[in-house]
């Protein structure tokens, strides 16, 4: 599989793990599903990325810690017409590129959909900024 470099607006095919799961006990998510990269940090010392990924669900969020992903985007994504929302109370961080990413529906050598548009990659950081300044999102490790 074909695994590019951790670009941030990159959206990829990954295992994520909740929150509540890891909170549970769980160390493997139970769906593989679209993230979008929000965080890539490359370690002077040794040479590894630490990435973060929030989650793209088609579960309408019962907070506004959320972006809905325009139908307009996922269809250049290749994503399915349903609604859907990236959630930006959680993320995943994981050494880069990690055991958990998968290849995209339908296809075996690719493991990204393609990078959201910048106007909407930002407004998502500017989100998720203020929900981490606040102390409202938590981080999961997952290396």
């Amino acid at each position: 599989m074909r695994i590019p470099a951790p670009s941030l607006g990159l959206v990829m095919s990954y295992a994520y793990l909740w929150h509540h799961e890891h909170h549970a006990g769980r160390s493997e998510g139970a769906k593989d599903r679209p993230c979008v990269i929000v965080l890539s940090v490359v370690n002077r010392t040794d040479g590894t990325t630490k990435v973060g990924v929030v989650p793209i669900t088609h579960r309408a969020p019962s907070h506004d810690a959320a972006v809905e992903l325009p139908i307009g985007v996922k269809r250049h994504l290749g994503l399915d017409s349903a609604r859907s929302w990236i959630i930006l109370n959680e993320i995943n961080e994981f050494t880069w590129p990690g055991f958990d990413l998968r290849p995209i529906h339908g296809s075996a050598d690719r493991a990204d959909y393609g990078f959201l548009p910048p106007r909407l990659f930002s407004t998502l950081l500017q989100k998720l900024g203020a929900l981490w300044a606040a102390g409202q999102t938590r981080a999961t490790p997952r290396s």
